[in-house]
């Protein structure tokens, strides 16, 4: 008797993470529905991840808000579990357009839920962020750090991790996994998926990858005053491939039984913003012009992860350093200039 192979949602499936995570549900044989209604991604890595994996999968066009959409895909589909990517992501634009924020992230999340209680698939990995840390007074990280986002985002962040921790109090059949991510970066090795933000990106490694390839005319490095060894502000980059890694590590912590769990995904490794820039000008055989800008509002001096619970909870580790993940971001870049072929 052959068993059925696990069918997964993938909200905002066709996004950055959510495409390289479709890469590795399809290599492990599960079956992938994605829906994304495209406002920060394209279609066009939905043809490159069945190209990657020579492998189909559903897409559906839409938004998570919408309830009558959610319903006739869990009616027409037996979903077993749901990852959870659909979301606005900047910090910046968050702070000019809080309501926009709130409103996609948190009632997104209300939808959703509401639609796989009624439909009884209640297992859900959600992608949260260490923004909920906001400034911590120490590192590394864990997951017993008080948090206190500082931003629109990271509150609407936090915001989901409490409504889905009071929603598995009320009824502790769920299964859920709070997923805090650090920085994530990185592509696919085959270059065919990697990020390709709507606007000017939001994070250091995609910048220095347009600077790279003529897209951006320099790099803002904003503060080198901290106190750090030169001066920069240090974080935890995350290979992508790595984290998405993680959520199959979730996803078979959760089979185990219904539970509520929280883990970090980082490498535990903090690097500064110009040993990033030497990375990725060693990888590229480019040179990245810089200008030392004023520090920005709200950053931290240093934030990495102690990822030791996901570590001996999931049996997860990442395993690319720095200079991998600068390669797999040029060998992305190179290829793809101008990003995704536009519509």
């Amino acid at each position: 008797m052959t068993t059925k192979a696990e069918t997964v949602l993938v909200t905002g499936g066709a996004g950055y993470i959510g495409s390289h995570m479709c890469v590795e549900l399809l290599q492990s044989d599960r079956q992938v529905i994605v829906l994304d209604n495209l406002c920060n991604s394209s279609a066009a890595s939905i043809d490159a991840i069945q190209r990657i994996t020579q492998k189909q999968l559903s897409f559906v066009e839409g938004d998570v808000r919408d309830s009558d959409l959610l319903a006739r895909l869990f009616a027409q589909n037996e979903i077993d579990a749901v990852l959870h990517f659909a979301g606005l992501k900047a910090v910046g634009e968050s702070v000019a357009q809080p309501i926009k924020y709130y409103d996609n992230n948190l009632n997104g999340t209300l939808r959703l839920v509401e639609v796989m209680s009624a439909a009884q698939c209640k297992t859900l990995v959600f992608s949260s962020s260490a923004t909920v840390y906001g400034i911590p007074d120490s590192v590394p990280i864990d997951e017993s750090t008080v948090t206190g986002a500082i931003n629109p985002y990271g509150r609407s962040k936090l915001m989901v991790e409490e409504l889905l921790t009071d929603l598995y109090e009320a009824d502790p059949s769920w299964r859920i996994s709070l997923l805090r991510y650090f920085n994530p970066v990185g592509a696919h090795a085959s270059g065919e998926i990697g990020e390709d933000p709507n606007d000017i990106p939001n994070n250091l490694l995609p910048y220095i990858s347009q600077v790279a390839v003529g897209r951006l005319e320099k790099l803002n490095v904003f503060g080198n005053d901290y106190d750090t060894p030169d001066g920069t502000g240090v974080r935890d980059y995350i290979h992508v491939v790595d984290l998405v890694k993680g959520h199959l590590k979730a996803l078979e912590y959760l089979a185990k039984g219904p539970k509520l769990a929280i883990h970090n995904l980082g490498t535990g490794n903090g690097y500064s913003v110009m040993e990033a820039i030497k990375a990725f000008e060693k990888c590229s055989g480019t040179t990245i012009p810089y200008e030392i800008a004023s520090r920005r509002l709200g950053d931290a001096a240093v934030s990495f992860a102690d990822p030791t619970k996901a570590n001996t909870e999931l049996g997860w580790q990442a395993q690319f350093d720095l200079d991998r993940m600068c390669e797999d971001v040029w060998r992305w870049q190179s290829t793809h200039p101008t990003g995704y072929p536009k519509a």
